[in-house]
């Protein structure tokens, strides 16, 4: 197979390429501009490529976050945007990361929350799209982070969140609690359950 069939099949299976997933498989990166200028690839920001007909949609800001920084988790708002829930629109990126990543630079605006331990780890969904992996925390985990980060984002987002979760059945009083207390949130969410559930 020519090298730059390579390139073309490895786009189509990854929906967006860097350089150093091209020499991961023996080919220089000099073949991606050469693809650009015959125009079956495009640059689509600093060091990622996508073929020219790929689609755009409406996630894809969040998968070339997840292509540049591997350990992202989207949360908050961001979250709460993947998962339909709630009327907030995101006007920056929303990511937790482990405490010791270093701030990552990219093209969009961020906003990173640092955390450790089950914090980070507790309810992390996987969500393809167009070959991208996006990790996502779970509805339940998101609910839980808005009230953690409530000084941030606003007591009124947590209570819709919470509401909206439980009214459209997106998580089960089970994982809310199990979310809760994952984050230490219990005391704080437990009167906010109850008077929904």
């Amino acid at each position: 197979m020519k090298r730059t069939e390579q390139i073309l099949k490895l786009a189509d299976q990854r929906g967006i390429i860097r350089p150093r997933d091209v020499e991961a498989v023996g080919i220089p990166r000099a073949y991606l501009s050469m693809l650009c200028k015959s125009g079956q690839l495009e640059r689509r920001s600093r060091g990622l490529y996508a073929r020219t007909d790929a689609p755009i949609t409406q996630n894809y800001e969040l998968q070339e976050v997840a292509k540049r920084i591997p350990s992202a988790v989207f949360c908050l708002l961001s979250a709460l945007s993947f998962h339909n829930i709630g009327t907030q629109s995101p006007h920056v990126i929303w990511i937790s990361v482990p405490k010791s990543t270093w701030k990552p630079t990219v093209e969009y605006p961020l906003n990173l929350t640092y955390v450790t331990g089950t914090a980070y780890s507790f309810g992390i969904q996987e969500h393809i799209e167009n070959g991208v992996p996006l990790k996502v925390y779970s509805p339940a985990k998101t609910v839980a982070d808005c009230f953690k980060f409530r000084n941030k984002i606003g007591m009124d987002v947590a209570l819709e969140a919470l509401k909206e979760v439980w009214r459209d059945r997106k998580a089960t009083a089970d994982e809310l609690v199990e979310a809760a207390k994952a984050c230490r949130m219990y005391n704080v969410m437990r009167p906010y359950m109850e008077a929904i559930v």
